[in-house]
Parts: structure tokens; C-alpha cells; sequence
């Protein structure tokens, strides 16, 4: 009788979908490979300061981001926004940096992007820098 009363929370368990895997390439098409594309918003307000200048933030580039980066990079102006414990919409511009490593994890992705993080948070006072990495295929 237990076993009957068990057997359909049985049959229910079996039709669970399992959590999702984190999103792989498995197989790129002809011409291109496999990489790790990473994305990095660098937020310029600071506190007690005006906003991160165009002069710093090249020289931050040009110290820590390239040879960090040595192989190329994108960065590009960003205008962000969110919404602040007391329910105000905070807005900030931002500089957001594009980095494609080929036949990288998003392991080895994140161990290279730390240290700049770490450099920004350090240089201007910054509690966090916002990452994103995602499986790509690529093609020169």
C-alpha cells in the first residue's frame, strides 16, 4: 500500500528537468574556434571626486589594460543605470572593455580579468567591477 501511495511522487521526480549546465560551445563551424568572450563595465563616478577623466582612464589603459591584454581588446563608452537601496535610479557612465580570448574556459577568462578588476577597484576606489563571460565562436 506505501509503495502504490509512493509510486506517482516517483513517476513526478522523473519528469524534473534537471538544472541547466552553464552554456558551452561544443561545436564551432568551419572557420572559426571555439573562445571566451569577456566583458568588463567599468563604472567612472567616485566618491568624494569628480568621475574617472578620459586622460585617467587612457592611462589605465595603457598600464594595466594592454599589457594585460597584449593580443587586442575593444573598449567602448557605456551609459549605465540602477536602482539604489532607497529606490532612486542612479545613473553613471561607464567604460566597458571587450576582450575575446580563443580556446580560453571562462575559468582561465575570469583569472585574466581579475587583476585589472583589482587594479580599478584599487586605483578608483571601486567596490566592484561588472563581468560577463560567455561561450563564443569566432573567425578572423
Amino acid at each position: 500500500m506505501r509503495l502504490r501511495a509512493l509510486l506517482p511522487l516517483v513517476l513526478l521526480a522523473g519528469c524534473a528537468l534537471p538544472a541547466a549546465p552553464p552554456p558551452t560551445v561544443s561545436a564551432c563551424p568551419a572557420g572559426s574556434q571555439a573562445a571566451t568572450v569577456a566583458e568588463a563595465y567599468f563604472g567612472r563616478n567616485v566618491r568624494d571626486r569628480a568621475e574617472v577623466s578620459e586622460a585617467e582612464w587612457s592611462a589605465f589603459l595603457a598600464e594595466i589594460v594592454t599589457p594585460a591584454f597584449p593580443d587586442g581588446l575593444t573598449a567602448l563608452d557605456g551609459q549605465g543605470q540602477w536602482h539604489s537601496r532607497d529606490g532612486r535610479i542612479l545613473r553613471e557612465r561607464s567604460k566597458v572593455l571587450v576582450v575575446v580570448l580563443p580556446g580560453a574556459d571562462a575559468a582561465t577568462a575570469r583569472a585574466r580579468l581579475r587583476p585589472v578588476e583589482d587594479a580599478w577597484k584599487a586605483r578608483f576606489r571601486q567596490e566592484s567591477v561588472l563581468t560577463v563571460l560567455r561561450p563564443a565562436c569566432i573567425g578572423f
